[in-house]
């Protein structure tokens, strides 16, 4: 068994959480993990089955999920599993990827460091049946929006509805807001979504006060103190080389806003794309967003910052 404690970074998807991970894993002790709970995720990564996005694990559904859990972070790779799934010349790229990293991660006894936005609300669960120190990530809901609304990637809240234990744990109070919501309205969606995501992320944290909360915007304002104190936390050594991959990732040199074709890259100027959401959103838009998330979004954002 792998000892060594794995790390949790999540937060709502488009929020910095492949930003956040990458940098972490900067620090050679640790192995990038990306999304097990994504539904079209790996299955040399993770073998169990996963139906929605945003998957709900507790302690009564657990069996579905957690000894393919404890095999991914003691780097278990499937690779029969995965080689059945093979459909093109990438995902044999990314299946050696991936069997490079689990391969190296079990020989030098890396810590796992999972990315995956889709375990937000289920955080509780990881630290106490898995052990992880918890990183979530927070993006201001117009940041959040604007970044659905520009790569045009609505939400179908079904995969909410149908988890019953998710609805009757945190989002019962929503179920009108989610059945009415149209199809095609991504600006009220990702609204809707940020406030049901973080009223849950401040809940938990009350009752976790070991989980780092972390702003994107305090990241990208100074990334070096931000991601140094978030090292501090998590017991990862902060030396020159993670300082240099962070300064190299966040540069004012690099591009203010990220191609479509490359929507998970971290190569920005951190700065610069903080208040893009501003130019992007109508003023409309804007007021529309703030009065579907202010009972949530002043926990975490001033009325400055709109």
């Amino acid at each position: 068994m792998n000892m060594k404690q794995p790390i949790l970074v999540t937060g709502a998807h488009r929020s910095g959480t492949t930003w956040v991970g990458k940098m972490l894993a900067a620090n050679p002790s640790t192995a990038y993990i990306s999304e097990p709970l994504n539904v079209l995720h790996r299955r040399g990564v993770y073998r169990a089955d996963v139906k929605h996005w945003y998957e709900y694990i507790t302690a009564e559904n657990e069996e579905k999920y957690l000894p393919a859990f404890r095999e991914l972070f003691n780097f278990r790779y499937h690779l029969f599993a995965e080689l059945g799934s093979l459909r093109s010349q990438k995902d044999f790229m990314r299946m050696g990827r991936d069997l490079s990293i689990f391969a190296k991660g079990k020989l030098q006894g890396q810590r796992a460091l999972l990315k995956d936005p889709f375990a937000v609300f289920s955080t509780p669960w990881f630290a106490q049946k898995l052990n992880c120190q918890v990183v979530i990530t927070i993006r201001h809901p117009g940041g959040f929006a604007s970044s659905l609304k520009r790569l045009n990637w609505n939400f179908d809240f079904r995969d909410l509805l149908n988890q019953p234990m998710l609805m009757r744990d945190h989002l019962e109070a929503d179920r009108a807001d989610m059945e009415s919501m149209p199809a095609d309205d991504i600006v009220g969606q990702s609204a809707l979504l940020w406030r049901m995501i973080y009223r849950s992320v401040h809940t938990t944290r009350e009752l976790f006060p070991d989980f780092k909360i972390v702003r994107h915007e305090d990241l990208s304002l100074d990334p070096i103190a931000g991601y140094k104190s978030l090292y501090d936390s998590l017991g990862l050594t902060f030396d020159e080389k993670v300082r240099d991959t962070i300064l190299n990732a966040s540069s004012s040199e690099n591009p203010t806003e990220l191609s479509k074709k490359k929507v998970h890259s971290v190569k920005l100027d951190s700065r610069a794309n903080m208040d893009n959401w501003k130019k992007r959103l109508t003023p409309e838009e804007i007021t529309r967003i703030r009065k579907l998330t202010e009972d949530v979004s002043h926990l975490f954002y001033s009325d400055t910052e709109w």
